[in-house]
């Protein structure tokens, strides 16, 4: 058995894996949002319940926003800010008396793909999470790839590649950097880009109001016929396309697994394997590019296979 653990900044998840990867038991609380002992306590009193449920103990992997710093043992890059410059690792250990595994929160979403996801059986797969931020993880032969800075995968933080004249020096990233690609490729990112066209008077906001606009609504109104929503989505699957060439020159990866909302929207199937041809490095380009198999389920469940069969 295996209890995984999705650390979100509003809710705990806790699920219990059996060895064929069927979840037998779930359970969810919410944060305790700033309170990094609260945190803990959480986490050691969910994996309690989980035990509880089975009768026995079980493997605990736990993915998180940020990463372990190599450098220094401490949290690093998480949103979740009361989180940073913790030893989160050894202070859940000190907490629940056994060795755990911690993971970045995107790397855990492509284990999961990869273990028993769209993805499964693949070499090497590229995860992507294309929601309110962007992110990425990379797993080869089944195995989260972290790399000595644990900074693998991060995909969003590259610049957006060839970029037009229209796109320079592009929207100004919480970084610190402009352009990035989770400036134009989050959810956040298609609305703002929408929205910047709406501002030149070619786009009509009035129908919903600014203020109720999400990725959503843009992918509503170009399925709608929505010319400005249309072409909004049009630049989307453009610059996804030209983000993912990038991957593929330098990983090569058999297969590439979109997660977070973006992902639910079914063009970027069809549109963007056409447009990678353009960009990526090669006389053909034969990397899959597929919808996840297990949804929101794929964090907490790549966090349980942390721990994979053979350990």
């Amino acid at each position: 058995m295996r209890i995984g653990i999705d650390l979100g900044g509003t809710k705990i998840e806790a699920v219990v894996l059996d060895d064929e990867g069927a979840v037998v038991f779930r359970q969810r609380r919410a944060t305790p949002r700033g309170e990094y002992d609260g945190t803990i306590e959480a986490i050691a009193s969910l994996v309690a319940a989980a035990e509880a449920s089975i009768g026995g103990t079980a493997t605990v992997g736990i993915g998180m926003p940020g990463a372990i710093s190599p450098a220094t043992g401490l949290v690093k890059n998480a949103n979740s800010t009361w989180l940073n410059g913790r030893p989160l690792d050894r202070d859940l250990e000190a907490r629940m008396g056994r060795p755990v595994r911690l993971a970045n929160d995107a790397n855990c979403f492509a284990l999961s793909e990869a273990s028993d996801g769209a993805a499964a059986g693949a070499d090497v797969v590229f995860g992507v999470i294309l929601g309110t931020g962007c992110g990425g993880g990379v797993v080869v032969h089944g195995r989260v790839l972290t790399g000595p800075n644990a900074i693998a995968g991060e995909w969003g933080h590259n610049p957006l590649p060839w970029p037009g004249t229209s796109e320079l020096p592009g929207p100004e990233c919480y970084c610190g950097k402009h352009g990035c690609l989770e400036t134009f490729l989050s959810g956040p990112g298609l609305v703002r880009d929408y929205s910047a066209h709406a501002e030149k008077g070619r786009c009509d906001l009035g129908r919903a109001g600014a203020t109720a606009i999400t990725a959503a609504t843009v992918v509503a109104r170009a399925a709608e016929g929505d010319g400005c929503a249309a072409e909004a989505m049009e630049r989307y699957a453009n610059r996804l396309a030209r983000g993912l060439a990038t991957v593929i020159n330098a990983l090569d990866p058999d297969a590439i697994v979109l997660g977070g909302g973006m992902s639910n929207v079914a063009m970027l199937y069809e549109t963007v394997p056409r447009l990678l041809t353009q960009y990526v490095f090669s006389d053909a380009v034969t990397t899959r590019l597929v919808p996840p198999k297990h949804g929101d389920s794929s964090g907490v469940r790549g966090a349980a296979w942390l721990w994979p069969r053979r350990a």
